[in-house]
């Protein structure tokens, strides 16, 4: 019995061990935080009067397209880990011009990596910016996973992904808001993602700041009510933010098909990561779409795919995955995603463009 009790003691300091050594590697946000903004002296402000582009992208840490990652088929056989020094810096150069021909005032970009392993360690923000000549005076940023080492065969190092804004205006200040994580042991819910929205409030000349929110949504939380809880989340901010009378702007990548949308119309490799519950709703009930639920579910829909899936049984935009949402006060004069060329070329994910107007205020 007393044999019994060592052992039982020496398993759990060593757990408790354990537990201190992840804890302390690992990322710990407050629900809400400020967070850094970088601007240069002079930066203007955003006129009320002109039109203001807003660019969206999952980026896929500029990995670009010619790998099949461990996660990008259900059953995790995906050969490859990382992307290479050469694949990284021609992504780098594609998604630039992109930028560069499209000319937005706002940049939003999610799996964005700074400090992972699997890319060198880099900060991705200062690896793409210089390429952006000069355009983008402001900047903020918020990670959603950060540790020194996560024990998973298939990273086995460090990581760091974030959200981020570029800005052609001035932002006047930056929040992180905590989604909520899904259900997890206490190990695993130190090394998994924590999901956020990245707020910024960009000065308008004479006007109420315009808020820039910058999400990635879960993904793999089949099972659980994870994606209902994260959504619910936005609503009360959306509900907040209207009853602030601001305007406005949500977007990223969701990880939920459009309500309407069937999973059983995506290969079962697709549709493995979805379930039928339309989480996204309360969204499009409430406020609007660029791209809206007709047309998502028409005719047409193939023109708002914006998921290109690295699973070589798909190997095609398939499905839309990811939205961009606006206030009542602002008006949509254009929308669209890209599909050709460098823009196809990237990601995973394509790049989606809304032209918006504060005329009616």
């Amino acid at each position: 019995m007393k044999l019994f009790k060592r052992i039982l003691l020496v398993l759990l300091s060593v757990f408790a061990l354990l537990l201190l050594v992840v804890y302390f590697s690992t990322f710990h946000p407050s629900d809400l935080e400020s967070v850094q903004v970088k601007c240069e002296e002079g930066a203007p402000s955003l006129e009320s009067s002109g039109p203001i582009k807003v660019f969206s992208w999952n980026i896929q840490y500029f990995a670009g397209r010619n790998r099949v990652f461990w996660y990008d088929v259900p059953d995790e056989s995906g050969p490859d880990t990382g992307p290479s020094r050469e694949e990284i810096e021609s992504t780098l150069k594609k998604v630039a011009n992109v930028i560069s021909e499209r000319d937005p005032d706002f940049v939003l970009f999610q799996e964005v990596d700074d400090g992972a392993k699997k890319t060198y360690s880099e900060n991705q923000s200062e690896r793409i910016l210089p390429l952006l000549s000069d355009k983008y005076p402001c900047q903020t940023e918020a990670f959603y996973w950060k540790a020194g080492f996560v024990p998973h065969p298939k990273i086995m190092g460090s990581v760091g992904m974030k959200l981020t804004i570029f800005s052609k205006y001035k932002i006047l200040s930056a929040s992180r808001h905590q989604l909520p994580t899904p259900p997890a042991d206490p190990i695993t819910k130190q090394l998994q993602l924590k999901r956020a929205i990245l707020e910024a409030q960009v000065d308008v000349k004479g006007e109420k700041p315009l808020v820039l929110l910058n999400t990635h949504l879960d993904a793999f939380s089949m099972g659980t009510d994870t994606m209902q809880r994260q959504v619910a989340f936005i609503e009360n901010l959306l509900e907040k933010l209207d009853s602030e009378k601001m305007e406005w702007v949500l977007a990223g990548d969701f990880n939920l098909l459009p309500p309407g949308f069937s999973r059983q119309q995506l290969h079962p490799n697709g549709a493995y990561y979805y379930s039928d519950d339309e989480e996204i709703s309360p969204l499009f009930k409430k406020w609007n779409s660029t791209a809206s639920l007709e047309e998502l579910n028409g005719p047409n829909r193939e023109k708002f795919y914006t998921h290109l899936p690295n699973d070589p049984q798909i190997a095609k935009p398939d499905r839309t995955i990811d939205y961009i949402f606006y206030s009542k006060g602002l008006v949509k004069k254009e929308y669209l995603v890209l599909k050709e060329g460098e823009a196809y070329e990237s990601s995973d994910h394509l790049p989606l463009e809304a032209t918006f107007s504060l005329e009616s205020r």
